[in-house]
Order: structure tokens, then sequence, then C-alpha cells
């Protein structure tokens, strides 16, 4: 790909003359659109569940240390990020959803998105491995060549399964966490990789379903592009009834209380009826279901972190 766009969107859209060569693009660019090239949103959610793996873990790990390894994690989600907004620049000028993010809008040259992310993730993994152990460093510089060769480079453009093998990097960050105090992967840390893995395809497809047009424009062959809506609303379904086990599992395995069972049972329940909802053609479903989707991991993991602290304080 060539380093520079040949015309940025907004001016197109406004008729504004361009600014021209990468040193211009960096003066107008506001600080804030170095902390959007880390996709904010994105990495909050993968602190959060980074957090409550190492949480989760048995065993124990002093706070500086807990702290190092969670940021860590931030960092290196972030960095993913801006190499992905690097990479995927030709994509999202032409997506309404990522037409405005900082390099398809024309205020950051592509160049400093990926000299952001490449230190940061060089940086993350670095300070991970030295600073809390060589397993959880191991785990981290994983992800993140994951999401960046795997997901962004390979799958993403080239197969309608691209959430579905791809999804495994947004499902790292809790091994990661637990690995920072075990210094290993047990059946515990599969199991809250297993919970994002099989949560991420109808989350995505739920997105895809009501942002379709811009994934045809863009070339990107998400499954309601290649299989049709039909067949996505279907397979929404399918993976959304197999994750409820999976959510359910800490339970099974020792992990956590029937208390969680009991929300987690609810919470499953709720995601299946946005699922039929979408099967049905209820207005605005595939939007509803995307939303509650968000809601939906952040309460399992949220559950899981109050059943453990009840545990601790009460055993």
């Amino acid at each position: 790909m060539a380093d520079g766009l040949s015309k940025p969107v907004e001016s197109i859209k406004t008729g504004e003359k361009p600014v021209e060569g990468a040193e211009a693009l960096a003066r107008r660019a506001p600080i804030k659109d170095y902390a959007l090239l880390l996709k904010p949103r994105v990495m909050s959610l993968v602190v959060f569940t980074g957090w409550v793996g190492l949480y989760m873990a048995p065993g124990s790990i002093d706070f500086w240390t807990g702290l190092i390894a969670v940021l860590c994690i931030a960092v290196g989600a972030g960095a993913s990020g801006a190499i992905n907004m690097w990479y995927d620049r030709d994509i999202d000028e032409r997506m309404e959803r990522t037409i405005n993010r900082p390099i398809p809008s024309g205020r950051m040259a592509p160049s400093h998105a990926l000299w952001v992310g490449i230190p940061l993730a060089v940086l993350s993994v670095v300070v991970m491995t030295y600073f809390v152990n060589a397993m959880s460093g191991a785990l981290l510089a994983l992800t993140i060549a994951y999401y960046v060769f795997l997901y962004t480079m390979w799958l993403k453009r080239r197969t309608p399964q691209n959430i579905v093998i791809g999804g495994g990097s947004g499902a790292f960050p809790p091994v990661i966490g637990w690995a920072a105090v075990t210094g290993d992967v047990a059946l515990g840390s599969v199991v809250l990789f297993m919970i994002i893995f099989m949560w991420t395809p109808p989350h995505f497809w739920a997105l895809a379903l009501f942002r379709c047009k811009d994934y045809a424009d863009a070339g990107v062959p998400m499954l309601p592009v290649v299989a049709g809506e039909k067949e996505t609303k279907k397979q929404i379904l399918i993976y959304t009834v197999l994750l409820a086990p999976v959510v359910m599992m800490p339970t099974f395995i020792g992990m956590a209380s029937w208390y969680y069972f009991g929300a987690a049972a609810v919470l499953s329940g709720l995601f299946i009826m946005h699922a039929i909802r979408v099967m049905q053609d209820y207005p605005k479903a595939p939007r509803k279901m995307f939303f509650f989707s968000l809601i939906h991991l952040f309460l399992v993991f949220l559950t899981l972190l109050l059943d453990r602290t009840a545990f601790l304080l009460f055993s």
C-alpha cells in the first residue's frame, strides 16, 4: 500500500484543500487523535477482562506487579489498534463507521500510526516479560501478532470466518492476566478465553447486519455480505445458544458459585432472546443485540469478579 492517502475523505466532502505531506498532517493532528489510534473503547473491555483474569487466578500477586501487568495489556491492545488503523486505512476511508478516524479523515499521516504502534507493542511485551513473567510476556506477544498478522493482514479481507478465527485475539487478555499471577495457563483461564471466543461472532455479526453496506463497499467479506442476512441470523442464533453453557462453565469447574450460575443463566437467556428477535426481523433487532452484547460480556465478567470477591471475604 502507499504510505499516504491520495486525497483525504474530509476534503472531498467539504471542498477544502487537502493538507499534503506527513509533516503537515502531523502538525494538524491533535493529541486526542493519537489516543484514538489506540481504540480506547475496545481497550477498556480488553483491560477489564484482563484484570478479571488476573483477579480470578489462584495465588497472589503484589499490587505493583499486577498494575504493570494490566497496563501492559492495555498498551499492547492499543498498539495493535494503531497498527490495525495503519493497515486498514484503505478500508476505513470507504466505511461510514470509520471514515472519521484520524487517518482516513486526513488528520494524520499513516506512517505516524505505524510508528506509534510498533514501539508500544515492543515496549509492552518487554516490560511484561521483565517485570511480570515470561509466560505472560509470551502470551501478550502472541496476542498482538494474532491480531495484527492473522486477523488484520490475512483473515479480515479473505474469509467470512474472519471474526470466528480472528476473535481469538480478543479472548487472550484474561489468559494473560491469569498467567501474570500463576506463570502458566490452566483450565480456568481457558474457560475465560472460550467465553469471549464464543461471544465474539454473534457480537460482530450483529454489527455486520446493520452495517452490511459499509462492509460491502469496503470489500470486506463479512458473513452477511458473502452468505446473506438469513444465514447470518441463523449463525448468530447458533453461536448464542452454544455460548450459554460456556458462560456457565465456571460453576461446573469450581471457579464460581451457583449464584454466578443463576446470573449467567439470566444473561444467556436475554442474549438468546435478542438472537431470536434478530431471526424474526424485529425492528432494529441487530443494533439492539450488538449493544446488549457489550453489556452481556461486561456483566458476565463483573459477576465473576463479585462472586470471587464474596468467596474471598466470606470463606
